[in-house]
């Protein structure tokens, strides 16, 4: 009852700032506000040395920049950009949880790009292959989000059986298979041309739409909604998996099993947790999440994919990683830190179309917002280090902290001729 009371004391007497969750949201504010600061340095910078422009352009700049979609002008333009930004959050929701899930168990997901390809080519391949006329559409929809899901979750395991199995560093394997990703989506659309290939619209560069074999996502009117815009429900499936991964990481048993191996694998095992099963289950379930990101994305019904990916890797798929540090790698937390990241993204296209800042200037303050983010995680260190005073070094084998009842009873036996210990 005693330890219970003085635990009960030290809840109570810790800052509102410094509870985690508290904390988590301080350090994700100054780091978006750091990459704001930096940007409008820049963009001041830019004005003073251009003489066609004053502060006052930079100001203005600035202000479009964090006006996002309401920049934009008319409220028709609002909407259209709003319902775009939503959907074009969907696969960066999918790969920040793909980054955020592997942190948990101590891992760093680099490979969420890679994931990305492959199940955007299990996608297109599934939904554009089986021929809607024998088998009902929804069907096709579900059995291609299925087949990009899993082709995910297998790639997502190769870093973490090599891992788990050999002590290898995942981020050398992740880097690793996401080259060869690129290089066997490529292969595999190169060897199936005719098929996928879209010539129709004279995309030579990129395969057809899903909407081709009449499969796309449900948008119950969101895209009416939003001025015609992209919106679908991929955004609420994305939300749910992230709830959903809240509740399991923090309400159940496999959930504190890949936390804890995360902290402390030897200790884990030590438990008797399977630390190295977890291991790999961590990343196969990121592998999946990216994946499913890009199927959602695929199998929207407008979108392009671009089939020679053997040079590039999808941003999306890095740009998770900055999602999950602004959420400190929380689920929820990252549906909104990708939905901001989009905002500013859509900000920063805004800019270069309505002020006289060039083009490159939007991606260069999108892209310091986003290196700020990283400072998320020290910036919540600093927060739980300040205040604390030094502890005075123990005195004795296994005695910490002498309280002034020891020292006086000390010095007591002392006065009474005995000894001191």
């Amino acid at each position: 009852m005693a330890d219970m009371n003085k635990n009960d004391q030290v809840r109570e007497k810790t800052p509102f700032f410094k509870k985690p969750g508290v904390s988590s949201v301080i350090a994700s504010l100054v780091s978006i506000l750091g990459g704001l600061i930096v940007g409008f340095i820049v963009l001041l910078l830019i004005s003073v040395c251009n003489k066609d422009m004053s502060v006052s352009d930079s100001l203005k700049g600035i202000v479009t920049v964090l006006g996002g979609p309401f920049s934009a002008g008319n409220s028709g333009d609002i909407l259209f950009q709003l319902g775009n930004m939503l959907f074009q959050a969907t696969p960066l929701i999918m790969t920040g949880l793909s980054v955020a899930i592997a942190f948990k168990t101590g891992l760093f997901n680099i490979g969420a790009p890679g994931q990305y390809l492959m199940g955007a080519m299990g996608a297109l391949i599934v939904s554009l292959s089986i021929p809607t006329t024998v088998v009902p559409v929804w069907i096709v929809w579900i059995l291609a989000l299925l087949a990009g899901t899993l082709l995910g979750v297998l790639w997502g395991a190769i870093p973490g059986f090599f891992k788990a199995k050999f002590n290898v560093n995942e981020v050398i394997v992740c880097i690793m298979t996401n080259w060869i990703a690129a290089n066997v989506v490529s292969w595999v659309f190169n060897s199936t041309k005719e098929k996928f290939v879209n010539y129709a619209e004279t995309k030579i560069n990129f395969i057809n739409k899903t909407s081709y074999n009449g499969v796309a996502t449900p948008t119950l009117g969101l895209d009416k909604l939003f001025n015609n815009s992209y919106l679908d429900i991929s955004i609420m499936i994305a939300s749910a998996i992230a709830v959903i991964l809240y509740i399991v990481m923090n309400k159940t048993t496999f959930g504190y099993e890949l936390k804890a191996c995360g902290f402390n694998k030897n200790a884990s095992k030590y438990a008797g947790m399977n630390e190295k099963r977890n291991i790999i289950l961590s990343m196969a379930i990121a592998g999946g999440l990216a994946a499913c990101g890009a199927a959602l994305w695929c199998l929207n019904g407008s979108q392009d994919f671009k089939w020679n990916t053997y040079l590039t890797l999808p941003a999306d798929g890095f740009n998770g990683i900055p999602a999950a540090l602004l959420a400190s790698n929380n689920p929820i937390g990252v549906i909104f830190s990708a939905i901001f990241l989009k905002y500013i993204g859509v900000g920063g296209s805004n800019l270069s179309a309505q002020s006289s800042f060039n083009e490159y200037v939007s991606p260069l303050i999108v892209a310091v917002i986003i290196y700020f983010s990283g400072f998320s995680k020290l910036i919540k260190d600093l927060i739980a280090k300040s205040g604390k005073k030094k502890k005075p070094k123990n005195v004795g084998y296994g005695t910490e902290d002498p309280t002034p009842a020891a020292d006086n009873a000390a010095e007591a036996k002392t006065a009474e001729g005995g000894s001191e210990v």
